[in-house]
C-alpha cells in the first residue's frame, strides 16, 4: 500500500515505515504530524485517485529529528578583475518517519484506459465529400 501525499508544496510517494527528509517543520522531535493532503492511494489493484484530494484520507508520521542537507557551494568569480566570492548554503529539512496510511476515501477510482476510436484518414474524407 503506497500514497501520493502533497507535503509544503512537494509530492512525495510514501508507505509505512518509510522515512522522509521534508522542507523543515516547526513541530518537536518525536511529536506526531497528520497530512491530510492525500492525492492517491494504491491498495494492491484498488487505485483513488483524488479530485484533487481525498476526502477522510491521511497520512501519519513522527518527526524523528531536525537535520540539514550537505553544503552547496556557490563560487562566482570574475577574471582579471580581482574578485572572487565564495558562500555555502545549507538547506534545513525535518526528518519524518511514516506511522500509517489511513484512508477510506470517496473519490472517484481510476478508470481503466479505453481504447481509442478508428478515425478516417483526411485523404478519404476529402474525396467522400466530393
Amino acid at each position: 500500500m503506497y500514497a501520493i501525499v502533497e507535503i509544503a508544496g512537494k509530492q512525495y510517494k510514501v508507505s509505512k515505515d518509510d522515512t522522509l527528509y521534508i522542507p523543515k517543520n516547526e513541530a518537536a522531535a518525536n511529536s506526531k504530524l497528520t497530512f491530510d493532503k492525500v492525492l492517491l492511494m494504491a491498495d494492491g489493484e484498488n487505485i483513488t485517485v483524488g479530485t484533487p484530494v481525498i476526502d477522510g484520507a491521511s497520512v501519519e508520521a513522527t518527526v524523528i529529528e531536525h537535520v540539514r542537507a550537505d553544503k552547496v557551494l556557490v563560487f562566482k568569480k570574475k577574471r582579471r578583475k580581482h574578485y572572487k566570492v565564495k558562500n555555502g548554503h545549507r538547506q534545513p529539512y525535518t526528518q519524518v518517519k511514516i506511522e500509517s496510511l489511513s484512508g477510506t476515501g470517496s473519490a472517484k477510482k481510476a478508470a481503466k484506459k479505453a481504447t481509442p476510436k478508428a478515425t478516417k484518414p483526411k485523404a478519404e474524407a476529402t474525396e467522400a465529400a466530393e
